[in-house]
């Protein structure tokens, strides 16, 4: 599976490098790393990182997360990609806004990467 990772921190790289080395290593998980929805946005439009998954933080600076996935939504061709977003923020606005604009999962920070794997077995 090909994951797309966005978040304007960059430690988010080796955080999740390290925590998916075992399945990385095994060829369960390709990963690609964009640091801006901006970024995101113009990777995802090439045509070569089609049938994508991609794991967004929502809240960045610039184009926030949000905005990234409503763009997906519209300026993407069908079928979109998956899109499951991550925030430091538990109240119920952001989950909400992430879901109704198409989100297919919100996960929280810090993040369980155990969660994250069985989220990511189940789309295989």
């Amino acid at each position: 599976m090909r994951i797309l990772v966005v978040d304007d921190e960059q430690d988010v790289k080796t955080l999740f490098l390290q925590s998916f080395r075992r399945e990385i290593r095994e060829g369960l998980f390709d990963f690609f790393f964009c640091f801006s929805g901006e970024e995101a946005l113009d990777f995802i439009k090439n045509p070569e990182h089609q049938s994508m998954l991609v794991l967004s933080d929502i809240n960045m600076p610039g184009m926030t997360g949000i905005e990234m996935l409503i763009k997906i939504n519209t300026e993407i061709p069908p079928p979109p990609p998956i899109v499951m977003m991550i925030t430091a923020y538990t109240d119920k606005e952001n989950y909400h806004q992430a879901m109704d604009n198409g989100a297919h999962y919100v996960f929280n920070k810090p993040l369980d990467f155990h969660v994250l794997k069985e989220k990511l077995i189940e789309l295989q």
